[in-house]
Parts: structure tokens; sequence; C-alpha cells
């Protein structure tokens, strides 16, 4: 039987830091947590190599005395709490003791320090290190004020966490994430990150409202309620987005509890149901909620990286949090209860009388329209058409498709179609020089004698899948149309019903999509650039796809930090709503899959092809109808972009049927 082992320090230690610190950006959360302990109002982060050669936290805060330096890497060890009732009512963010220790035993730290004296002033600097879990003594060190910590060549010692280490673009990403959380945060903080030497984020500690515009712009404030609400002894205040201002992807959305940034599902549903009669399919509400509630109502030591919590009664909390933000998107809060600002920026705040109503959308200002090229009338015209294109003018009007022919069939030349009849059905036409595919014979249509034409179709055989039915079109003989829409052709004794817009619908769909998969794509270039800004890990997202968006026709290029131009769209889809296009591509930010292509811009060929296409209710010359059915090749089993049929079909026994001609 296995003897029970007592592990050394280096080894639970190690065992630790798997749970507290798995990547570069845990150490950042960790070290920064403790800067906001200390009291800081200032801190600077510097990260070289995504955080794998160094992260540096320095802060102003009140410092780590000389004879307290060997404690701090050392396991359990925290100046947070000392007795087990201190858990029942953490008033901080950190408090296990964990950190440094777990840290100091997969890297090369050092942490100098100044104590800040009782009159306020600084005492001589010192610094200890620990070189992946063995500590030094502590030495004198030139350092001011606060506490500087230094990381370096993390998970140097522990080979397997490191292989498993993301790019260095992606783990920078992810410690700006959470930067900007702490921004978001602590607001009355200031925050400078620093990227390989470059400023890369800023704050000045000025407020919620400066933290929101530093992080993502004075835009967004526009577009949003400030709320500050109390009831049952809990208070929900920040900024949530208006009616008409969502996101693609649920980054824009932080709860800080108590000023600890969470992940709650109680909090996040609430704010979801307020928003469930606002909110469209793939679009979510952008807001920045503090929650405050007493911290003895609240376990927030529940999850190891502490990014959730449990509440005593989350009904409770749900309620609040529900009932804030549905009242201020309906309108129906009153000012004893809440104190709404609508359009934030460059506008008084206001105060509703007790009685008056709310009126939600006071203040809003609408969404800029996204820059669109100017576009031809919809008359179905050359110049009107995407590019790629033959054409046969007939009557003023182009009826287009493929510049190669669906089929290799004979041209029939500029034979006359056969003028409708009155006089009944014709007789049974000779079978087609294209012979239907062996075994299938079109329903309600029987097998005719030979001819020096053709053979006598094959007995039917038995196979795996349905063949699909393909007739020659030059066999057909026109009837006339229904409501200048439905063009009717009759072929041996069964009628066909082509619905003109659908058919027409598919052969550009068609070719656009084929072009698209051929990559023989030209782009039109915007009068005016569109110009978009992301946030940190959107911006990584499109970066890495900036190579497979432009193959598809979009000039598109990195504009400053976190922005994004696009100077040009593909000629096909000149007239795409681009702001829809964009917001679709970082939907898919932190999803595993890549982009499609042909999924991605399925949706927009299709609208493309349905406004280019002729419309029902349009009269057509007969020009433009033969033009039309030869395109089409025979295929009647297509569909429209959207799933319907380009054709009907009645047999003569159908419709003698319908007459009671036959039972």
């Amino acid at each position: 039987m296995s003897r029970i082992n007592v592990l050394p320090q280096s080894v639970f230690n190690r065992i630790a830091a798997g749970e507290v610190v798995d990547r570069p950006y845990s150490v950042v959360k960790e070290l920064v947590e403790n800067s906001i302990d200390a009291g800081a109002t200032d801190i600077e982060i510097r990260i070289e190599q995504g955080g794998k050669q160094l992260i540096e936290v320095s802060d102003n805060g009140s410092g780590i005395e000389k004879e307290d330096l060997p404690k701090a890497f050392m396991p359990h060890a925290t100046s947070k709490i000392s007795k087990t009732e201190d858990l029942d009512c953490i008033m901080t963010l950190g408090f296990r003791g964990e950190a440094l220790a777990s840290i100091g035993s997969v890297s090369h730290a050092v942490i100098s320090s100044s104590a800040r004296a009782a009159d306020g002033s600084f005492k001589d600097g010192y610094l200890i290190r620990c070189d992946g879990g063995k500590i030094s003594g502590v030495e004198p060190a030139a350092i001011a004020s606060g506490t500087d910590i230094q990381v370096r060549d993390l998970f140097y010692n522990t080979p397997a966490r490191f292989k498993f280490m993301r790019p260095d673009k992606k783990e920078e990403t992810d410690i700006t994430s959470f930067v900007t959380r702490f921004i978001l945060g602590n607001p009355s903080i200031s925050f400078r990150l620093y990227s390989d030497g470059k400023l890369t984020l800023q704050s000045y500690g000025g407020g919620l409202e400066e933290a929101v515009s530093q992080v993502y712009g004075t835009e967004a404030l526009s577009k949003c309620f400030s709320i500050d609400a109390h009831k049952d002894g809990i208070r929900v205040w920040g900024f949530i987005g208006n009616q008409n201002y969502f996101k693609s992807n649920k980054s824009y959305q932080s709860v800080f509890l108590n000023g600890r940034y969470i992940i709650n599902q109680t909090i996040a549903q609430a704010v979801s149901n307020a928003y469930a009669s606002y909110v469209m399919k793939r679009q979510f509400p952008f807001y920045v909620l503090n929650v405050e509630i007493p911290s003895d109502l609240v376990d927030v030591n529940v999850h190891p990286s502490k990014e959730d919590v449990r509440f005593l009664n989350p009904n409770a909390v749900f309620g609040v949090v529900y009932k804030t933000v549905s009242a201020v998107l309906d309108g129906t809060a009153p000012a004893a209860d809440f104190e709404i600002t609508a359009g934030v920026v460059g506008q008084v705040k206001s105060t509703y009388g007790k009685n008056a109503p709310l009126h939600s959308n006071q203040g809003l200002s609408k969404d800029s329209q996204t820059p669109r090229l100017p576009t031809p009338d919809t008359q179905v015209r050359l110049d009107n058409l995407p590019s790629g294109y033959s054409s046969l003018q007939t009557g003023g009007i182009f009826v287009t498709g493929p510049k190669t022919s669906p089929a290799p069939v004979k041209e029939p030349g500029n034979e006359p179609l056969k003028e409708p009849s009155m006089a009944g059905a014709a007789a049974a036409r000779p079978a087609a020089s294209r012979p239907v595919p062996e075994g299938t014979v079109p329903e309600g249509t029987a097998p005719e004698k030979e001819s020096e034409n053709v053979s006598a179709p094959a007995p039917a055989a038995k196979k795996e899948k349905p063949v699909q039915e393909v007739l020659d079109y030059r066999d057909f003989e026109y009837k006339g149309n229904l409501f200048s829409t439905y063009l009717i052709f009759e072929y041996a004794d069964t009628v066909y019903f082509i619905d003109q817009h659908a058919a027409h619908e598919r052969l550009i769909y068609n070719a656009l999509m084929e072009r698209l998969a051929r990559r023989e794509v030209l782009s039109q270039p915007l009068l005016f650039g569109y110009v978009f800004s992301t946030n940190a890990e959107e911006a990584r997202f499109l970066s890495s796809n900036l190579g497979l968006i432009s193959e598809i026709g979009f000039e598109i290029s990195e504009f400053g930090p976190n922005s994004f131009k696009v100077d040009a769209v593909p000629l096909d889809l000149q007239d795409i709503e681009i702001k829809d296009f964009i917001d679709e591509i970082l939907s898919m930010t932190g999803e595993l899959k890549a982009i499609k292509l042909a999924d991605l811009l399925k949706d927009r060929i299709a609208m493309t092809a349905c406004k280019h296409a002729i419309k029902g209710g349009w009269e057509l010359s007969e020009s433009e109808i033969k033009e039309l059915f030869r395109l089409l090749g025979g295929d009647w089993g297509l569909k429209c972009p959207h799933g319907r049929p380009i054709c009907v079909r009645l047999t003569k026994t159908d419709i003698e049927k319908m007459f009671k001609r036959i039972v």
C-alpha cells in the first residue's frame, strides 16, 4: 500500500500555481488586485512578449514593511484577513495569500517596496527575490514610494505549462481585456499599460464616465443611460446602452460587485430579460454595471479565480437589477427611485420631478448611418448589375446571366418562340437531344415512340438517390403568363409555371457564389472610408483574419489602436450594409471555428441577387422570356436563395382531375 506523503512547500506551491496562475493575464490580475487593496491611486503595468518575458506592476500604494518582505512569498501569508470570521465579511479583492507564493514558484520574481509611514512620508526601500520558489534575503532598493513587482520568465521551470501558453499577441490581448475591466471597475484610479515599450491603454482616474470614454470612446456614452438606483439595501449604478445600442458579442458587458469584476449568471440573466423586447437575434446589450451589496450577504470565496460569487438571496439581486434596467428602458421609473441621465456626453444631467414620467428615449442620439455607395435606380439595366455578366438587350431591359452557358447545348439562334395558342394543348413533342437521365421519366409523361433523333428511355433502374429532372428547354412551347409574374410553358402533357423573379434571382445568386469561390472579385472604393472601433479582443480577432476578409473584395486595414478602416467593398456587393457585415464578423470573436466566406456572405449575396433580379409584375418581351428560359437550361428543381421553388408543374391528369373528367 502506498504511503501518505507530506508534500514539501516547493511542490504544493507549484500545484497551487496551476489553479491561481494559469497564464500571464492571471499574474497581472493578482498583482493589480494587490495594488488596489494597498490603496494605490496610480498603477502602471508593463509587459513584454505577451507577459511571457516580463510582467511588471508599479503602484503608489501603502507599500510593504521591511520586516514583512520575507513573508510575501510564503504560502497563505496575507494582510487582508487574520481570523476565520473575516471570511464572512471580505472587503478586499485578494484574501487567500496564495498569489505571490504561486507566482514566485514558477518565475524569477522581485518585490521592491517603500512602506508609508504614519505621517504620510515613505520609508527607505527594500527588495526581496524569489527564483522558482527559492527566497533570497532582504536588500536595499532604490524605490521612492509604493511597490514594484517584476515577474520574469514565467513558467521557465514548468515546461508542460509553458508550452500551452498562447501566441504573444493573444496573451497581450487577454491582459489588455483584464486591464480594461480594472479601469471600469476602479474609475478613481489612473492606469497605464505598456506592451513592449508602447503605451496601449491609459486612464486618468476621473470617474466612471471618463473611464468608459477611455475604454469605449465618447460615442458609446452618447448612446447610454447613466443609472443609479437604491432598493432593498442594494445599489445598482453605471451605464446601460439605450434601446438601439447593441453589440455583436458579450465582450462589452461588465459587472462589478463591490468593486470586483465578476461573471455571474443571476445578474446577466436579469439584464438580458430586461432587454428581451428590444434586442434582436445575435445582438447583445452594452452595459457597465456596479452592484453594491452588504458583504455579509455575498460569498466571494466560491471560485478558484474569484470570478463568480454566491448571493444569500439571489432572487432579491435579480429583482433589483431587472427592475432597474427594465424601468429605465421602458420609461416607467419615477425619480423617487432612480436618477437617470440620457445622452450623458455634453448634456446637463437631468433629474425628473417626483410624479413626472420618465421618457426613456429622451436625449437619445440616432446611430450614425453606415456609409453607402450611391446606387443606380432599381431598373434591371446593365450599369446596375454585378460585373461579369453577358446580357441581351431587348426593349430597353437587360435580362442577364452568367457568361458561361449552363449546359453545352445547341444554340437556338434567333428563331422566334411560338405564339401562345388558344386551341388547346399541343401534340406531344419529341424528347430532347440531351436525354433525360437514365431511369428518370418526367411525372405525368408517357414514354414516346422511338424516332431517328432519340431513343426511348431505358427501363427504370434502382437508384441510391433521386436524379434531378433536367429537360431540354428547346422542346418547350411558350403559352403566355399569369399576372406578369408566372411564365407558362407546355411540354408533352405537362404544363410548367415559372416564377420569373425567383428564376432570375437564382441565376444571379449562382453566378455570384461561383465567382466568390474562385476569388474572382473586384473592389469598389468608398468615397469616404468607414472607420469603426473595437475592444482589444475583437481587434486581435479581426487582425488575424484581415487577409481572409480581403480575399472577398474588402479593403480593410488597422487605423490606430483597436480601430479599423474599410476603404473598399466588393463590387458585386457595393450596396452592402458595412456595419452589419462587420458586426457579424465580430460576433464570431472568441469562437474556435474558422470564418467561412460562403456562409458569411450567403445572406448578403442572396439579397443582392433579389435586388437585381427582374420583379414580379414586370412585363417581359418574348425575347427576354426566351433568354431567361434558355439560361435556366431546363433545371426545374432549382429554388431561389430564400428557398422558394422557381417552377411548379401540373400534368394533364392533374388538371382533368380538377375538372372531374377523371376520378
